[in-house]
Protein backbone atom coordinates (compact mmCIF):
# COMPACT_ATOMS: atom_id res chain seq x y z
CA UNK A 1 0.00 0.00 0.00
CA UNK A 2 1.72 3.30 -1.38
CA UNK A 3 1.30 6.18 0.84
CA UNK A 4 -0.47 8.44 -1.44
CA UNK A 5 -3.35 5.51 -2.17
CA UNK A 6 -5.20 5.19 0.99
CA UNK A 7 -8.76 4.62 0.46
CA UNK A 8 -11.73 2.36 1.60
CA UNK A 9 -11.41 -0.66 -0.80
CA UNK A 10 -10.36 -4.18 1.00
CA UNK A 11 -6.66 -3.42 0.05
CA UNK A 12 -6.14 -0.08 1.10
CA UNK A 13 -8.82 0.70 3.70
CA UNK A 14 -9.52 1.71 7.18
CA UNK A 15 -8.52 -1.76 8.46
CA UNK A 16 -4.57 -1.34 6.86
CA UNK A 17 -4.10 2.66 7.44
CA UNK A 18 -1.99 2.53 10.19
CA UNK A 19 0.57 0.43 7.78
CA UNK A 20 1.78 3.58 6.43
CA UNK A 21 -0.10 6.05 9.32
CA UNK A 22 1.17 4.34 12.53
CA UNK A 23 -1.31 6.79 14.41
CA UNK A 24 -4.33 5.57 13.62
CA UNK A 25 -4.01 2.86 16.23
CA UNK A 26 -3.64 5.99 18.76
CA UNK A 27 -5.55 6.53 21.87
CA UNK A 28 -8.07 9.02 20.79
CA UNK A 29 -9.14 8.45 17.49
CA UNK A 30 -12.51 9.18 15.97
CA UNK A 31 -15.16 8.27 15.15
CA UNK A 32 -16.36 6.26 18.08
CA UNK A 33 -19.89 4.80 18.53
CA UNK A 34 -21.58 6.81 21.65
CA UNK A 35 -23.89 4.81 23.99
CA UNK A 36 -26.51 7.39 25.97
CA UNK A 37 -25.59 5.38 29.30
CA UNK A 38 -21.94 6.07 29.28
CA UNK A 39 -22.51 10.22 28.43
CA UNK A 40 -22.14 12.54 31.23
CA UNK A 41 -24.44 15.61 31.11
CA UNK A 42 -22.14 18.18 31.50
CA UNK A 43 -24.19 21.34 32.91
CA UNK A 44 -21.60 24.03 32.44
CA UNK A 45 -21.02 23.26 28.62
CA UNK A 46 -22.22 26.70 27.55
CA UNK A 47 -24.12 27.04 23.84
CA UNK A 48 -21.97 27.41 20.56
CA UNK A 49 -22.10 30.08 17.85
CA UNK A 50 -21.43 29.85 13.98
CA UNK A 51 -20.94 33.21 12.49
CA UNK A 52 -20.42 32.55 8.89
CA UNK A 53 -19.80 34.87 5.82
CA UNK A 54 -21.29 33.78 2.84
CA UNK A 55 -18.85 35.12 0.95
CA UNK A 56 -15.96 32.95 2.52
CA UNK A 57 -17.50 29.88 0.13
CA UNK A 58 -14.80 29.15 -2.88
CA UNK A 59 -14.93 26.17 -4.69
CA UNK A 60 -16.56 22.34 -4.60
CA UNK A 61 -14.16 19.68 -5.24
CA UNK A 62 -14.24 15.69 -5.90
CA UNK A 63 -10.70 13.97 -5.06
CA UNK A 64 -12.22 11.06 -5.23
CA UNK A 65 -12.39 10.50 -1.72
CA UNK A 66 -15.04 13.03 -0.29
CA UNK A 67 -16.99 15.87 -2.12
CA UNK A 68 -15.65 18.48 -0.05
CA UNK A 69 -16.49 22.73 -0.22
CA UNK A 70 -13.41 24.78 0.47
CA UNK A 71 -14.11 28.18 2.79
CA UNK A 72 -11.51 31.26 2.47
CA UNK A 73 -10.12 31.02 5.58
CA UNK A 74 -6.96 33.80 5.59
CA UNK A 75 -8.74 35.46 8.64
CA UNK A 76 -11.82 35.52 10.63
CA UNK A 77 -14.70 35.31 8.50
CA UNK A 78 -16.55 32.45 8.95
CA UNK A 79 -15.63 31.54 12.74
CA UNK A 80 -16.95 29.07 14.93
CA UNK A 81 -17.27 30.13 18.65
CA UNK A 82 -18.66 28.90 22.30
CA UNK A 83 -19.31 24.89 23.24
CA UNK A 84 -15.87 23.49 24.35
CA UNK A 85 -13.75 25.80 22.64
CA UNK A 86 -11.79 28.64 24.08
CA UNK A 87 -11.31 31.23 21.37
CA UNK A 88 -12.71 31.40 17.64
CA UNK A 89 -12.12 28.38 15.32
CA UNK A 90 -11.60 29.43 11.67
CA UNK A 91 -14.23 27.35 9.18
CA UNK A 92 -11.87 25.91 6.08
CA UNK A 93 -14.03 23.25 4.86
CA UNK A 94 -16.68 20.64 4.74
CA UNK A 95 -16.88 17.16 3.61
CA UNK A 96 -19.54 14.32 3.77
CA UNK A 97 -19.07 10.72 4.50
CA UNK A 98 -21.66 8.09 3.05
CA UNK A 99 -22.84 4.78 2.44
CA UNK A 100 -23.90 2.94 -0.65
CA UNK A 101 -27.42 2.48 0.52
CA UNK A 102 -29.79 4.59 3.23
CA UNK A 103 -29.28 2.75 6.27
CA UNK A 104 -25.28 3.29 6.75
CA UNK A 105 -22.85 5.72 6.02
CA UNK A 106 -22.66 7.99 9.18
CA UNK A 107 -18.83 7.36 10.65
CA UNK A 108 -20.14 7.94 14.57
CA UNK A 109 -22.67 5.70 15.70
CA UNK A 110 -25.31 6.16 18.19
CA UNK A 111 -26.88 3.67 20.75
CA UNK A 112 -26.25 1.36 17.65
CA UNK A 113 -27.89 3.77 14.85
CA UNK A 114 -26.53 4.15 11.72
CA UNK A 115 -27.05 7.66 9.62
CA UNK A 116 -27.42 7.55 5.79
CA UNK A 117 -24.58 10.08 6.08
CA UNK A 118 -22.19 12.52 8.27
CA UNK A 119 -21.19 16.33 7.51
CA UNK A 120 -17.96 17.36 8.42
CA UNK A 121 -17.58 20.94 9.44
CA UNK A 122 -13.75 21.56 9.90
CA UNK A 123 -12.56 24.56 11.92
CA UNK A 124 -8.90 25.04 13.11
CA UNK A 125 -7.80 27.49 15.31
CA UNK A 126 -5.84 30.94 14.11
CA UNK A 127 -3.60 30.58 17.72
CA UNK A 128 -1.46 28.24 15.69
CA UNK A 129 -0.37 30.14 12.89
CA UNK A 130 -1.64 27.96 10.32
CA UNK A 131 -3.88 24.84 9.89
CA UNK A 132 -0.16 22.75 9.65
CA UNK A 133 0.62 24.47 12.84
CA UNK A 134 -3.04 23.53 14.18
CA UNK A 135 -2.70 19.57 13.21
CA UNK A 136 0.00 19.22 15.86
CA UNK A 137 -1.73 20.53 18.78
CA UNK A 138 -4.19 18.62 20.94
CA UNK A 139 -6.89 22.12 20.51
CA UNK A 140 -5.86 22.73 17.08
CA UNK A 141 -9.03 21.50 15.10
CA UNK A 142 -12.93 21.59 15.92
CA UNK A 143 -15.03 19.54 14.14
CA UNK A 144 -19.30 20.44 14.11
CA UNK A 145 -20.75 16.74 12.77
CA UNK A 146 -23.94 16.70 11.54
CA UNK A 147 -25.86 13.49 11.01
CA UNK A 148 -27.84 12.89 7.83
CA UNK A 149 -31.34 10.73 8.17
CA UNK A 150 -33.51 10.08 5.24
CA UNK A 151 -36.97 11.34 5.25
CA UNK A 152 -40.02 12.32 2.39
CA UNK A 153 -38.90 15.48 1.97
CA UNK A 154 -35.69 16.54 0.00
CA UNK A 155 -34.11 19.23 2.04
CA UNK A 156 -33.34 22.59 0.34
CA UNK A 157 -30.35 23.03 2.35
CA UNK A 158 -28.27 20.32 0.94
CA UNK A 159 -30.01 21.73 -2.33
CA UNK A 160 -26.98 24.23 -3.54
CA UNK A 161 -24.34 21.01 -2.67
CA UNK A 162 -26.65 18.84 -4.75
CA UNK A 163 -27.05 21.10 -7.71
CA UNK A 164 -23.25 21.33 -8.47
CA UNK A 165 -22.44 17.08 -8.43
CA UNK A 166 -23.16 16.64 -12.18
CA UNK A 167 -19.63 19.25 -12.39
CA UNK A 168 -17.43 17.21 -10.22
CA UNK A 169 -19.12 13.85 -11.43
CA UNK A 170 -14.92 12.50 -11.45
CA UNK A 171 -12.06 12.66 -9.46
CA UNK A 172 -9.71 15.94 -9.65
CA UNK A 173 -12.83 17.87 -10.63
CA UNK A 174 -13.58 21.64 -9.25
CA UNK A 175 -16.21 23.78 -9.67
CA UNK A 176 -17.07 27.53 -8.14
CA UNK A 177 -18.96 27.64 -5.49
CA UNK A 178 -20.10 31.27 -4.30
CA UNK A 179 -22.51 33.27 -1.99
CA UNK A 180 -23.29 29.78 0.28
CA UNK A 181 -23.90 30.10 4.00
CA UNK A 182 -23.44 27.02 5.69
CA UNK A 183 -25.22 27.70 8.59
CA UNK A 184 -28.56 26.77 6.98
CA UNK A 185 -26.90 23.08 7.35
CA UNK A 186 -27.35 23.21 10.96
CA UNK A 187 -30.74 21.21 12.66
CA UNK A 188 -32.84 23.23 14.97
CA UNK A 189 -31.58 21.76 18.03
CA UNK A 190 -28.20 22.94 19.44
CA UNK A 191 -27.44 20.19 21.49
CA UNK A 192 -24.10 18.18 21.28
CA UNK A 193 -22.28 15.77 22.37
CA UNK A 194 -18.72 16.34 22.82
CA UNK A 195 -15.30 14.79 23.20
CA UNK A 196 -11.15 14.83 21.77
CA UNK A 197 -10.64 12.67 19.21
CA UNK A 198 -9.02 12.65 15.45
CA UNK A 199 -9.21 12.96 12.21
CA UNK A 200 -10.91 9.89 10.58
CA UNK A 201 -8.48 9.80 7.29
CA UNK A 202 -4.90 9.53 7.38
CA UNK A 203 -2.81 10.49 8.86
CA UNK A 204 -5.35 10.64 11.74
CA UNK A 205 -3.81 13.46 13.62
CA UNK A 206 -5.44 13.82 17.27
CA UNK A 207 -6.14 17.09 17.57
CA UNK A 208 -10.06 17.52 17.01
CA UNK A 209 -12.68 18.69 19.56
CA UNK A 210 -15.78 16.88 18.10
CA UNK A 211 -18.76 18.88 18.53
CA UNK A 212 -21.79 16.03 17.15
CA UNK A 213 -24.58 17.40 17.25
CA UNK A 214 -27.56 15.49 18.24
CA UNK A 215 -30.71 16.34 15.87
CA UNK A 216 -30.08 14.85 12.52
CA UNK A 217 -30.92 16.90 9.07
CA UNK A 218 -33.33 15.28 6.78
CA UNK A 219 -32.41 14.88 3.28
CA UNK A 220 -34.66 12.91 0.46
CA UNK A 221 -33.53 9.32 -0.44
CA UNK A 222 -33.08 11.06 -4.49
CA UNK A 223 -30.88 13.56 -2.60
CA UNK A 224 -28.71 10.54 -1.09
CA UNK A 225 -28.70 9.12 -4.43
CA UNK A 226 -26.93 12.06 -6.39
CA UNK A 227 -24.30 11.90 -3.46
CA UNK A 228 -23.67 8.12 -4.51
CA UNK A 229 -23.51 9.63 -8.38
CA UNK A 230 -19.96 10.53 -8.01
CA UNK A 231 -16.95 8.92 -9.02
CA UNK A 232 -13.84 7.95 -7.34
CA UNK A 233 -12.30 7.16 -11.13
CA UNK A 234 -10.28 9.98 -13.16
CA UNK A 235 -12.47 11.75 -16.38
CA UNK A 236 -11.53 9.04 -18.74
CA UNK A 237 -11.09 5.85 -16.39
CA UNK A 238 -13.46 3.14 -15.51
CA UNK A 239 -16.74 3.78 -13.71
CA UNK A 240 -15.82 3.20 -10.23
CA UNK A 241 -18.69 4.85 -7.56
CA UNK A 242 -18.28 6.85 -4.45
CA UNK A 243 -19.54 5.28 -1.96
CA UNK A 244 -18.98 3.65 1.27
CA UNK A 245 -16.20 6.51 2.45
CA UNK A 246 -17.21 6.40 6.06
CA UNK A 247 -14.30 4.92 9.10
CA UNK A 248 -15.76 2.36 11.63
CA UNK A 249 -16.16 3.27 15.26
CA UNK A 250 -12.65 3.12 17.32
CA UNK A 251 -12.25 2.25 20.44
CA UNK A 252 -12.84 4.85 23.18
CA UNK A 253 -10.01 3.80 25.15
CA UNK A 254 -11.57 5.14 28.45
CA UNK A 255 -12.29 8.72 26.87
CA UNK A 256 -15.12 10.73 28.19
CA UNK A 257 -18.04 12.10 25.96
CA UNK A 258 -20.07 14.96 27.54
CA UNK A 259 -23.41 15.89 26.43
CA UNK A 260 -24.61 19.72 26.50
CA UNK A 261 -27.94 18.21 27.34
CA UNK A 262 -30.16 15.84 29.57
Amino acid sequence: MAQSVWGYDSDNGPERWHENYPLAKGDKQSPIEINSKDVQHDSSLPAWHASYDPGAAKTILNNGRTCRVVFDDTFDRSVLRGGPLTGAYRLRQLHLHWGSSDDHGSEHVIDGVKYAAELHMVHWNPKHGNFAGALKQPDGVAVVGIFLKVGKTPKPEMKRILEEIDNIKTKGKEAPFQHFDPSILFPKSRDYWTYNGSFTTPPCEECITWILLREPIEVSSDQMAKLRSLSKNGENEPVNPLVDNWRPPQPVKGRIVRASFK
